[in-house]
């Protein structure tokens, strides 16, 4: 048999060494001859097409792409003649930007400086100086050529302006108006959107994009390579299989391209190892991230390798808690997803059945969700709070004014279903456990959760939910959809019977699969917008399949088949808008994009399903253009080691055989050990239609906004027919004008609205009269005065795990009533956007908690950047209140060691 399949190796070509033509053609005929065997060595099949859209088409054994193509030209031997429009297309202006510590804060947001490189005969350009703040666009700005292969740029910056006011002021203003204090500054960076250069700001440091002024005349200088060959930037023409993948299952089918890529994945699966025991979360990311490995597993990983998966698990448990990983603001509760450590939690007892594993995942699990129920649990909508699960680049997926405060405000469809799941599994674990008690209060915290989401997040015109709640004061749902949340909707059964159907009918995809969110930010740098990731496109794909529609499966596969085939690798991500590989960051062989393509074996084509019980159910779901005959051998289960057979296509099994007796029940028992043979034969019956493909598409800029007198004003959007102005959370109407009348004490926001009914994020929500609003100076009711962290702001007081851990003071109001209240605040004990050092204390009113209150970091050492805590609703009494602020037990965040911020004043504005 092996000899069968290596005949297609024979004539090869040397590294480096390009075989004539006559010699490639008869090289594919040879390949070809295997082809016809992949099954076995079974009769010659002619060349199935299994899909086909206006950009690309999926073969059985190839993958072509306009002038691409990826094919199979043997056993375990794929090659790609791919290459990256981006490497075609570098265009000699280059947008760009400067940035102070590492944020968008030069000019406003999506504005660039434009400069027309054109090098000298020794490949040199020296840029014009520019001023920091003041926009410089280059005469021929926007030119149509290409910038000449390895220039060197040399960017030059006047920052004279800044430096004169920290010297004269202590600061400078910059342009959204924020103080950079002269203790803070720590650098400035250049940004922009033509490689190297990139618009990830907080990680601009990591790139060496900063500036030196080495003469120290204020004048700032940066020299960068453009247009340079990167290997980044281009994916590898030849696969050819080079590990041993003899102990996963083994698949056989009859069309090699799905063998293929298969055996791809397992290889992958083996180079994804640490020493450790541990999976790897790609070629570029070392280590363990919570829900990464967790869906990984949940998706395909926990049945391919269960010991690696709980090994893995086990690794993200800290103090019998999950651990969230660091993230925006020090992670969580601004990042409150860690609980996809349950799907995957639940999933493995499901595959070993392991009583001591399901004790030890029922308390962490239990432990972690009372902790978040005290912090994340917004009581006034049933939400849980915090970032999108897995959308975690700030500005790839929330409007640019949104710190990370804003983000733990904000409510997520992905991260509630998350949490839907999780009460769902606590409830099955406590039933199994005999904790019926806490099972009624599982099942009722998800039923309660359920209603929430379908109350404040679905979309009755669109048909799917939306993205997630944000703004100030006031909540606003965002109409965009966010695929991997609608998917989860379907699949846990948020989405109900109808409702179900019309999420998969009506969410809107591209013709490379499914977007993360539709539609997209304008002027950013493809990953999380403007991407597709192949995990998400794989519970997708299972989300498709659960609710019968065989023409999103069938676009899901080929999505997934197709990037896979032209990359050669499971990458992390894909540029929605023209299937590239080339975005903001990607990585080979990334955990959860392998898992998702076994997966689709293993959960869908197959339809496997082991369920707590002890059973392994078979549900395949297979499009008619994929019908072929498939077998997966030496599948192990418990003790059950399974030779699985199926053909036909469909959703419906016509006949069900174990150990060649036929039977009515579609699922075997794994109690026991043995050796089994599962036949499975589809009735061919068709599956269900409805697919929403549109062109990509970019929503308008958002508006900038203030208040200013009695009006409140913004910018002309260009692409605007219209404007949807927002009064305290509500809809005031659209307006053509750029202007309304502002009243005192309103809080007001507006988006712009395009030809199509398309809408642009909301402004920043601003306050009118802000200046009305009652403040409260908080240090004289502190015993510890003294300031150990920062003397930076002198009003301000120190809050550590030592220190000040309960404050008490009384204000006098004049009226009964609801109130907002919030503080201002520092935290510079990490930066922007990653590490695990946001704090949280409790404010408590008149002897009753009321909520947390979050710091989230604000830039490492940066103790004079001062934010704003979220806005709490609170009900006082006329005359004297008692307010306090506590560190609780739920108040340790996930660095345990170091919880620290600086807080400032209180204020109080009344709601009516």
């Amino acid at each position: 048999m092996e000899n069968c399949f290596n005949f297609g190796l024979i004539i090869k070509g040397s590294k480096g060494f390009e075989l004539p033509p006559k010699i490639k053609e008869m090289r594919k005929l040879l390949m070809a001859i295997p082809l016809a065997v992949m099954a076995g060595c079974s009769e010659p099949t002619t060349e199935q097409k299994i899909y086909e859209s206006e950009a690309f088409t999926v073969y059985s054994d190839k993958v072509v792409q306009g002038k691409y193509t990826a094919e199979v030209v043997g056993q375990h031997h794929m090659t790609s003649d791919y290459l990256s429009p981006e490497n075609e297309n570098y265009l000699r202006t280059i947008p760009f930007k400067f940035s102070i510590n590492l944020k968008d804060n030069e000019l406003p947001y999506n504005v660039n400086h434009q400069l027309v490189v054109r090098p000298n005969a020794e490949g040199f350009f020296e840029s014009p100086v520019v001023t920091f703040g003041k926009l410089y666009v280059d005469k021929e700005a926007g030119v149509q050529e290409v910038l000449e292969p390895d220039s060197e740029v040399r960017f030059r910056l006047d920052m004279r302006p800044v430096l004169e006011a920290f010297e004269k002021k202590g600061y400078y203003t910059d342009v959204h108006g924020d103080k950079i204090y002269k203790e803070d500054f720590k650098g400035v960076f250049i940004a922009g959107s033509s490689f190297p250069l990139s618009y990830d700001f907080e990680n601009l440091g990591n790139f060496g994009h900063q500036l030196t002024d080495e003469d120290g005349d204020g004048i700032f200088e940066i020299t960068l390579k453009m247009n340079y060959r990167h290997p980044d930037r281009y994916v590898k023409t030849d696969w050819e299989l080079s590990k041993d993948i003899s102990a996963y299952p083994q698949l056989e089918t009859e069309m090699p391209l799905l063998k293929a890529l298969y055996d791809m994945a397992l290889e992958e699966t083996v180079l994804l190892s640490e020493a450790d025991g541990t999976f790897r979360t790609g070629a570029k990311w070392e280590g363990v991230w919570t829900r990464d490995v967790s869906y990984a597993i949940a998706l395909g990983m926990g049945m391919a390798d269960v010991e690696r998966a709980k090994t893995s698990l086990l690794k993200k448990v800290k103090r019998d808690r999950i651990i969230q990983d660091t993230g925006s603001g020090g992670a969580w509760p601004v990042s409150s997803d860690r609980t996809t450590w349950s799907l995957a939690a639940w999933e493995i007892y499901a595959v070993t059945g392991d009583p001591e594993w399901l004790n030890f995942a029922y308390k962490v699990i239990k432990n972690s969700v009372e902790d978040d129920r005290e912090v994340i649990l917004d009581h006034a909508t049933g939400l849980m709070r915090g970032e999108s699960s897995f959308l975690d680049w700030r500005v790839q997926t929330y409007p640019r004014w949104m710190d990370n405060v804003d983000i733990y405000r904000s409510m997520n469809l992905g991260t509630n279903a998350v949490h839907y799941r999780t009460y769902q599994i606590l409830a099955d674990m406590a039933g199994i456990l005999g904790k019926s008690e806490d099972q009624k209060a599982f099942i009722q915290y998800g039923e309660d959760l359920k209603k929430a989401i379908n109350e404040y997040l679905w979309l009755p015109e669109q048909k799917y939910y939306g993205q997630y709640l944000y703004g100030r004061r006031y909540m606003v749902t965002s109409p965009k959809s966010e695929t991997l949340g609608e998917a989860f909707t379907v699949l846990f059964g948020i989405a109900d019977g109808q409702r179900a159907a019309d999420v998969i009918a009506n969410t809107p995809m591209v013709a490379y699969g499914a977007p993360c969110v539709y539609p997209q930010i304008p002027n950013m740098t493809p990953y999380h917008n403007d991407g597709i990731w192949p995990f998400v496109q794989g519970f997708w794909n299972l989300a498709a399949a659960k609710s019968g529609n065989g023409e999103a499966v069938a676009q899901g596969l080929a999505g997934m088949y197709r990037a896979a085939a032209l990359f050669l690798t499971n990458k992390e991500n894909m540029v929605a808008d023209n299937g590239d590989f080339i975005t903001s960051l990607n990585s080979d062989r990334q955990l959860w994009s392998v898992a998702g393509n076994l997966g689709m074996v293993y959960k869908l084509l197959f339809g496997m399903q082991v369920s707590p019980e002890g059973n392994v159910d078979f549900n395949p779901v297979i499009p008619k253009d994929f019908e072929n005959k498939m077998k997966l051998t030496g599948f192990k289960l418990r003790g059950k080691i399974f030779d699985i057979s199926i053909e036909g296509y469909g959703n419906q099994i016509k006949s069900f055989k174990v150990d060649g007796k036929r039977s009515n029940v579609h699922s075997v028992a794994l109690a026991g050990e043995g050796k089994h043979q599962v036949e499975i034969v589809m009735a061919n019956n068709d599956l269900g239609k409805g697919l929403t493909v549109l062109p990509n598409k970019y929503h308008l800029p958002m508006p900038e906004a203030k208040v200013e007198g009695d009006q409140f004003k913004w910018n002309t959007v260009e692409g605007a027919l219209k404007y949807e102005v927002f009064v305290d959370g509500k809809s005031a109407g659209m307006v053509e004008s750029t202007y309304v009348p502002a009243e005192a004490l309103k809080e007001y926001a507006v988006r712009a609205v395009d030809s199509e009914g398309d809408v642009s994020f909301l402004s920043q929500p601003v306050l009118a009269d802000a200046q009305k609003v009652q403040t409260v100076a908080i240090k004289p009711y502190v015993k510890d005065k003294n300031q150990k962290i920062s003397k930076a702001i002198p009003e301000m007081v120190d809050l550590t795990k030592e220190r000040n851990t309960h404050i008490s003071w009384t204000v006098n109001e004049k009226a009964a009533g609801k109130y907002f209240v919030w503080f201002d605040y520092t935290n510079g004990a990490g930066p922007w956007n990653t590490d695990n050092k946001c704090a949280t204390r409790t404010l408590k009113v008149n002897g009753k908690s009321v909520g947390p209150i979050v710091m989230a970091q604000r830039g490492a050492n940066e103790w004079a950047s001062v934010g704003q805590t979220n806005i709490i609703e609170v009900t006082l009494k006329k005359g004297k209140n008692t307010f306090s602020l506590d560190f609780e037990a739920f108040n340790e965040n996930m660095n345990v060691d170091e919880n620290t911020a600086l807080l400032g004043k209180l204020y109080i504005q009344a709601m009516e």
